[in-house]
């Protein structure tokens, strides 16, 4: 009996293993990764609200003036000699009145309205913009870390096996002890650089998870992705073609003139006079009944809104300026950004047809004669630090260029680069 619950709770044990390694074992892709980021992330979420307040100010400024209502009953003579007929002399009156806008101010205030709620939109989206190139970076991050902790790895488990040929070359006596001693300390090396890519890699994946407004612990997230670049890109005039016709900070920009018009238009329109019409309704014995109407006209002697009316002039002056000024930022941003990535392109093309190829070819050579006798230990030291200062350089250049096509991917406004 004792044996039966030994080994089921093992076996509780070893399922519970399992089913944390197969939590661990989660891993997301750049879309999937987006797509939580873009339903979790809270500064996303505040601007989507922002939105909604923005379509909420059009309901009000479509409102119509309320109308007024005014009621009266006058000479009620509660002292009256006669107690019995206290209402014979009473004057009651109703009247209604209604201010009537003119010039179309509903309609331009609630077109204007709409273009806020449109540059509102803009505004988001270009903050949509902004914040995934942090995430995009802290995913780059991720699949730089995992690579060159594989890297690192690979590197120890090939020193490994180097160490165990010298041992035994040393018990055969074909080596000395010093030079066993100097490969045993230069282990020492790998083993930093697999601990410093550990670091790094958590590091790279807490970023992502703040992001992400995620809780999960580091363990259980992983990434996948291509972690290499694409030696084709388009010409420098289309990205700036796709900039001028995507980013969304430009857009708000000329939202924000065309708005700046609506609000000078409706500023002229306040200037001009409302009419209020107003209707009465009472009794004037001995006049049983009656009904009145009447129009009130302010005078307009003095033009209170000459100001906002030159505000708003000048307004559309200024978004102009601010339009061209981010027009000219927006050049700018892909112009960079696309010298960026063709830097990256021209370092890492000959890396990938021929240094890596090289580096690896030269290590294995010179291993093969230093286990043979053929080279000294220094000889392949220098041909071990080659290999691996090589391919760290090559796998932080991919990093680069994958950082350089956010960046573009962020100048241009939209995904140009995957």
């Amino acid at each position: 009996m004792y044996r039966l619950v030994r080994h089921f709770s093992a076996g509780l044990l070893f399922a519970g293993c399992l089913a944390q390694h197969a939590r661990a074992q989660k891993i997301f892709t750049w879309q999937e990764i987006r797509d939580q980021f873009e339903a979790t992330n809270p500064t996303l979420r505040a601007g989507q609200i922002n939105i909604a307040e923005s379509r909420a100010q059009e309901i009000t400024a479509y409102l119509r003036p309320n109308p007024d209502v005014t009621a009266t009953f006058d000479q009620f003579d509660p002292f009256t000699p006669n107690p019995y007929r206290p209402f014979t002399y009473a004057l009651p009156f109703a009247s209604a009145s209604y201010l009537h806008e003119r010039r179309n101010k509903r309609e331009l205030r609630l077109e204007s309205a709409k273009k806020a709620t449109g540059i509102a939109e803009s505004s988001q989206a270009d903050l949509e913009r902004t914040l995934l190139f942090s995430l995009r970076g802290a995913f780059v991050q991720t699949l730089q870390a995992k690579a060159v902790l594989k890297l690192a790895q690979e590197n120890l488990a090939y020193w490994d096996k180097v160490l165990g040929v010298s041992r035994d070359r040393y018990k055969a006596g074909d080596i000395a002890q010093i030079d066993v001693d100097r490969l045993e300390l230069q282990r020492v090396q790998f083993e930093s650089d697999v601990l410093t890519a550990e670091v790094n890699l958590r590091t790279a994946k807490i970023q992502l998870l703040a992001l992400l407004n995620d809780r999960t612990p580091v363990e259980q997230l992983d990434t996948t992705g291509p972690y290499d670049f694409t030696g084709d890109i388009l010409p420098l005039d289309e990205f700036r073609r796709i900039a001028l016709e995507t980013r969304p900070d430009l857009k708000a920009a000329v939202q924000s003139v065309e708005k700046a018009k609506t609000d000078h238009t409706l500023a002229v329109a306040n200037g001009s006079t409302d009419p209020t019409f107003g209707m009465d309704m009472a009794r004037n014995p001995p006049i049983p009944f009656y009904v009145g109407f009447s129009v009130t006209i302010p005078l307009r002697i003095f033009d209170k809104n000459q100001g906002e009316k030159l505000r708003t002039e000048l307004d559309i002056g200024r978004n102009e300026k601010l339009r061209d000024a981010t027009t000219a930022q927006v050049f700018s941003d892909v112009d960079s950004a696309y010298a960026t990535l063709n830097s990256s392109l021209t370092l890492l093309r000959p890396y990938k047809a021929d240094y890596l190829r090289r580096a690896l070819k030269v290590r294995d050579t010179v291993a093969f004669a230093y286990q043979r006798g053929g080279a000294s230990l220094l000889d392949f030291l220098n041909a071990q630090s080659d290999y691996r200062s090589i391919e760290l350089n090559y796998l932080n250049l991919v990093g680069s260029y994958l950082t350089a096509a956010s960046q573009l991917n962020l100048a241009v406004g939209r995904e140009v680069i995957q």
